[in-house]
């Protein structure tokens, strides 16, 4: 599905930003990441209305940072999943379904530990979903 001009407005307003998070999970498709586990690196960006928090100053005008932090733990120290794509998704669905207030997010997984011939930071996966307008408890794809 395409990027709305609508979408697109709400990347250019406020949001939180989350950067960095790192769990240890047991995701993918071989027995040995399912066994042992590897660590995850996350990255999420929240889209929201900051105006009043930032007038009022009070944490009830916004989302915790706090609460996303928990919330990513969670899913990414959670039930395993096979792909990368499968753990976003959750982070993401999630994310919408518990913050009202937040319009869209944005959500990184990287592998930092990967077997590939090469040196390297990370590999892997980035979304984005939109909460639909026209159907606030829907989520759209990117």
């Amino acid at each position: 599905m395409g990027t709305s001009m609508e979408n697109l407005e709400v990347l250019r307003g406020d949001k939180l930003i989350l950067r960095g998070l790192l769990f240890h999970g047991f995701h993918g498709v071989k027995p040995e990441e399912r066994k042992l586990g590897q660590k995850f690196l996350i990255d999420v960006d929240a889209w929201m209305d900051l105006q009043a928090a930032g007038k009022s100053d009070e944490l009830s005008d916004t989302v915790s940072y706090t609460d996303i932090y928990r919330l990513v733990k969670e899913v990414v120290e959670g039930l395993p999943k096979n792909l990368l794509e499968a753990v976003a998704e959750h982070i993401a669905s999630t994310t919408l379904a518990k913050f009202p207030r937040i319009t869209a997010v944005r959500v990184k997984v990287g592998k930092p530990h990967v077997a590939v011939p090469g040196p390297l930071d990370y590999l892997g996966i980035e979304i984005t979903r939109y909460r639909s307008s026209s159907k606030p408890d829907q989520v759209v794809c990117a």
